[in-house]
């Protein structure tokens, strides 16, 4: 393991400092959150306290299954890149990152689609797949005709980086596709949701996601389901055959409590077969990219460099 952005260790650790300090102010997040406070949570951004900013670059979309996608459409571009959204499939909109995709749409040079799955706890466990799965096979087949290329991308953060992989995974297997999609990108995402290690270990620091958050999400998104039952390979990918996916590009911080199910994952797509670039930033914890850091802005360049120049 190769940790990167010692350079900028003293920073990502004041934030995280800064952070939890902050977090003993704001309210525990009950088992199962009262209808306001989702209703408030979902209307704001990610890691912050304002609803994010809708730019009119985005286009609301409805297509093939009624999924809803808002799409990103640069004066050039050469590829189109599925984007899932994080926040523990709870949490998070398609429309909730506008500026950071736009930015990416025209950096890259990328067509972006992302994703408005349905969430849980009022569509646990599988509508949020079922939707993406469905948004992937309408990009499949009419990628050529709506955008003029075939040269299809897929990532997110977070549960979109799970929700990533487990499209992948349900194209190869329920529907014979392999080597649509070029290259997957990997934020944090959790990849085993019977909890790995450093899941279990990492206990009550309140940055962004704990041992506690994280168990509260998962029961929320698979309801009833015990731990044996979580370790299936459609709900936790790091337990499935990895064989026929694309390059991928898998990132984590060393004080993220899924730190190990990147390191996992990683060990095993490249066994595989496929190419894996692993980034691991040092002191960054989970869902850092949300934040003004020196990371984020590095972070952000290397996802814009992999996801312009892979699959072509």
């Amino acid at each position: 393991m190769t940790i990167t952005d010692d350079d900028c260790l003293a920073e990502t650790l004041a934030f995280n400092e800064k952070f939890e300090a902050a977090a003993v102010s704001r309210p525990v997040r009950e088992e199962a959150p009262d209808a306001a406070l989702l209703a408030t949570l979902r209307r704001n951004r990610l890691g912050g306290d304002t609803p994010p900013v809708r730019l009119p670059h985005g286009q609301d979309r409805v297509v093939e299954g009624g999924v809803k996608v808002r799409v990103f459409v640069p004066d050039r571009f050469d590829g189109v890149y599925l984007h899932i959204h994080g926040g523990g499939w709870t949490f998070g909109s398609a429309d909730g990152q506008d500026e950071r995709l736009w930015r990416l749409a025209e950096r890259a040079r990328l067509a972006v689609v992302s994703v408005e799955y349905r969430l849980a706890p009022e569509h646990p466990f599988p509508a949020g797949p079922d939707d993406c799965e469905t948004a992937a096979r309408w990009l499949v087949k009419h990628a050529a005709a709506e955008f003029g290329t075939e040269r299809l991308l897929i990532g997110g953060e977070s549960a979109g980086a799970h929700l990533s992989v487990v499209t992948l995974l349900r194209l190869r297997d329920r529907h014979g596709i392999t080597g649509a999609f070029r290259a997957a990108n990997l934020l944090f995402g959790p990849y085993d949701l019977s909890m790995t290690p450093s899941q279990r270990s990492f206990g009550s620091k309140r940055l962004l996601s704990n041992t506690d958050t994280l168990r509260r999400t998962y029961e929320l998104f698979t309801p009833g389901m015990g731990v044996e039952q979580r370790r299936d390979p459609e709900v936790s990918p790091l337990f499935a055959d990895l064989a026929g996916l694309p390059p991928a590009r898998i990132v984590v911080g060393t004080e993220d409590p899924l730190l190990d199910d990147s390191l996992f994952l990683a060990q095993r797509w490249q066994a595989a077969g496929a190419p894996v670039q692993l980034g691991v930033v040092a002191g960054a914890m989970h869902g850092f990219t949300l934040f003004p850091l020196a990371v984020t802005e590095r972070e952000q360049r290397r996802a814009q460099e992999f996801l312009s120049t892979t699959g072509r």
